[in-house]
Parts: structure tokens; sequence; C-alpha cells
């Protein structure tokens, strides 16, 4: 564990946010290397996949079948 009063360079960080809840969980996903790339091209793609598994919970909550084929 770092000594935070010995060495003050190595601050700790402290993230704040404005959101009910704080980004704290992690969630590993393996996905094909083009799928990666074309997100990665998208502006906060961390947003946008938060964002896009926030609707298929929520229409799984209104009883909507989120894997229509």
């Amino acid at each position: 564990m770092p000594n935070y009063e010995e060495k003050p360079y190595l601050k700790k960080h402290q993230f704040t946010t404005n959101r009910e809840e704080p980004l704290t969980a992690k969630i590993t996903l393996r996905l094909p290397p083009s799928m990666l790339e074309k997100l990665k091209g998208l502006d906060n793609y961390p947003e946008f996949i938060r964002q896009a598994i926030a609707d298929a919970l929520n229409k799984l909550e209104e009883g909507n079948d989120v894997n229509e084929d």
C-alpha cells in the first residue's frame, strides 16, 4: 500500500460524480475486434455502453422481449 504521507505525489484519486449512484462496479465483456473498433470510434463510448445496457434492462423490466429474433 502506498504511503501517501511520505510521498505526496502519490495522491489518492478522489472521483466525484453528479450521478445518483457512483460508477464503482466493473464488468468484463468479450466481443469481436471489429465491434470494439466501432465502439471506440464513438464519442464517450463507455457512456454509450452504459446507456445501451440500461435501455435493455428497462425493456426487460417492462416485459418486452429484448432478444427478439
